[in-house]
């Protein structure tokens, strides 16, 4: 077959280290969002399908390009949006994300579904926090989470 195709939605998840609440502002998140969503893109060749999260974390819904892992999209969004933050405000001067993430695949048929629960993340938050939410994501996802190395 000389095509190559590949359409493997992703679910990205990564705080703020020590997840601090350092994204308190609504605006300066939608264009936090707005640059990773670039960066996810036109860096890593992937495809965008919706960015949102809280003050201390964020969730990435995307579609994995067919030449690129998650690794190096994961280091990318991170390095480009920490290096934007930075330039931001003062109180972000020192802005780094946590060094671990997880990522998840969804399968096309609950792309939707996941789509509804990161659009949720502001309501999802006023009920649980990250951790809660991180573990529960790994049960569904049958990842046993050694807690000791999760949480930086």
């Amino acid at each position: 077959m000389p095509q190559s195709v590949a359409v493997i939605p992703i679910h990205l998840v990564f705080s703020v280290k020590d997840r601090l609440p350092l994204l308190v502002s609504p605006d300066l998140r939608i264009e936090l969002f707005a640059y990773m969503a670039t960066i996810i893109r036109d860096s890593a060749g992937c495809t965008p399908i919706l960015i949102n999260g809280v003050e201390d974390h964020v969730h990435v819904l995307y579609k994995l390009g067919r030449v690129i892992n998650v690794a190096k999209v994961t280091e990318l969004a991170k390095k480009e949006t920490t290096k934007w933050l930075k330039k931001q405000a003062k109180s972000l001067n020192n802005f780094a994300w946590q060094s671990g993430y997880g990522a998840f695949g969804v399968s096309l048929s609950n792309v939707d579904f996941v789509k509804k629960d990161i659009q949720d993340q502001e309501e999802h938050h006023r009920k649980f926090d990250f951790k809660a939410e991180y573990r529960k994501l790994c049960e569904k996802h049958r990842v046993e989470l050694d807690e000791r190395y999760a949480w930086d």
